[in-house]
């Protein structure tokens, strides 16, 4: 693909101890916003104003659903966290290639590079760090499965959507 070798930036240096830090610092924040809102949610759903009634009145079913899927937000959170707090953090190990907490800098075909940190959950979530926007990734998600094995200097294609999209590996930590 010819991509031009990345320049020496300050996220070559980042830690990735304090990335992950700065990730179970993000997600304990998220879970207590998560932990408000499912407590509000319980109470508006045992609340005795919120009976029914008539077959019409459906504010206390509502409430029911919104404080399941608050505990169910509040567990997937808990769960994301405890998977954090066990990702191994090692140098990059060019015998075994990318594995689970690889900090990779990835360009696709016109040069949109972007950071991603392979991670056992919270896919999606994204942390600013040394003026790098970081998001993560995990082995489930189809250029997560991808990466798994890669090193720097490795290129691949992934159908997204209905286009082919090729990247290459500039950097891995």
């Amino acid at each position: 693909m010819g991509y031009p070798a990345a320049s020496p930036s300050p996220a070559v240096t980042m830690s990735k101890i304090q990335l992950q830090q700065h990730i179970l610092e993000q997600l304990q924040h998220d879970l207590l916003i998560a932990q408000r809102a499912a407590q509000t949610a319980y109470e508006a759903a045992t609340d005795k104003a919120n009976i029914a009634e008539n077959k019409y009145d459906t504010l206390g079913l509502e409430a029911s659903y919104l404080a399941t899927g608050q505990a169910r937000r509040l567990a997937e959170i808990e769960q994301a966290l405890a998977a954090l707090r066990q990702l191994p953090i090692s140098d990059f190990d060019p015998q075994r290639g990318i594995q689970l907490g690889a900090l990779v800098l990835l360009a696709d075909a016109a040069d949109q590079q972007r950071w991603l940190l392979l991670a056992p959950d919270a896919a999606g979530l994204k942390i600013s760090q040394d003026a790098r926007e970081i998001m993560l990734i995990t082995p489930h998600s189809p250029i997560g499965q991808r990466l798994l094995g890669q090193a720097p200097g490795d290129e691949f294609s992934l159908t997204i959507g209905k286009h082919l999209q090729h990247f290459e590996v500039l950097q891995v930590h």
